[in-house]
């Protein structure tokens, strides 16, 4: 059974201790927040035997063997590099890191230490992707794909209204392009690889970070479009096209519904299962801790996706 603790209390965290509950082979062992009575409430809510406002403290304890890191991006490196130090397994939110070199960094330390570091990027382990990857030869030779991440978020009207929001605030690591940008950039490298060349632009909003963007990726042979916005409403869907056939994805971080269509009409495909569960992202770090397996290829797929937005914050 693996013990994990918490760093975070968004509503993503109550979304993988859901997740925890439903897998088998972990329990949330602790919660850690600055605030101890905070974290005394969320502990009792689920279950959890202990709650720390202490980090070192709460990482020395032998009753923790992993910990769940969903705390601001700004963060995350610090956190998981203690978590490391201490000989605990990490699962850290996306994204995982500010920079690939940093990952890379990481990546060296859970190995030295022998234990698993691995983002928490549903998308790659969602049982909608799986059923997309499978689709994806009846395309024929791919060509286009527009993936997007685009919403209005509930927290923009307090950016209009001069109040702080930590995922609108550089100094976190906010902006809609980490935050969402961020899926379809991961995606589509684990769909198609690295690109060959990335190009970008994006509406900065008054808190300097970007509300909305897009990015051209090119492919010998293959061009990619990804849209991401925190501050605008849309309901287009994602859609990736070949020469034979066009597959229209309804979300593209949780695939539930996918149609593909062609010169022999048009099908759909209902995926079930609970849309935005993490229940697959928290499986594969089960699978990985228990089983020593290695997760070279899932901090590979986050390399490259951190690459990619090394480049395009550099711009």
């Amino acid at each position: 059974m693996i013990r994990i603790a918490t760093i975070g209390s968004g509503a993503i965290t109550t979304l993988f201790a859901e997740a925890v509950a439903r897998t088998p082979g972990i329990r949330i062992e602790a919660v850690f927040s600055r605030d101890l009575a905070k974290a005394r409430d969320i502990a009792d809510g689920w279950g959890a035997a202990a709650a720390y406002s202490d980090l070192d403290e709460m990482l020395a304890s032998p009753d923790v063997d992993a910990v769940y890191i969903a705390s601001p991006n700004s963060v995350h490196a610090e956190q998981v590099r203690a978590a490391l130090r201490a000989g605990r397994h990490v699962l850290v939110e996306k994204p995982a890191v500010l920079s690939a070199d940093e990952w890379g960094e990481l990546v060296a330390e859970a190995d030295a230490a022998g234990v698993v570091l691995l983002e928490a990027f549903r998308t790659d382990y969602d049982p909608g992707f799986v059923a997309l990857v499978e689709m994806l030869p009846e395309l024929g030779t791919l060509r286009r794909a527009s993936l997007r991440f685009e919403g209005l978020s509930s927290r923009y009207a307090k950016v209009r209204a001069g109040e702080h929001v930590n995922i609108f605030d550089p100094a976190m690591g906010g902006g809609a392009l980490l935050d969402l940008g961020v899926y379809g950039l991961h995606t589509m490298v684990t769909l198609f690889g690295a690109p060959d060349r990335v190009a970008g632009e994006a509406v900065t909003i008054s808190t300097g970070v970007e509300g909305a963007g897009a990015v051209i990726a090119a492919y010998p042979g293959l061009v990619v479009d990804v849209s991401y916005s925190k501050i605008t409403r849309s309901s287009l869907p994602s859609e990736i096209q070949g020469e034979h056939a066009s597959v229209e994805i309804d979300h593209i971080a949780s695939p539930r519904r996918l149609t593909i269509s062609g010169a022999d009409g048009t099908r759909t495909v209902t995926v079930e299962g609970e849309q935005h569960a993490l229940d697959g992202e928290v499986a594969r770090f089960v699978e990985l801790v228990a089983t020593e397996a290695s997760a070279t290829a899932d901090q590979d797929r986050t390399t490259e996706t951190l690459r990619l937005l090394d480049a395009l914050r550099a711009r």
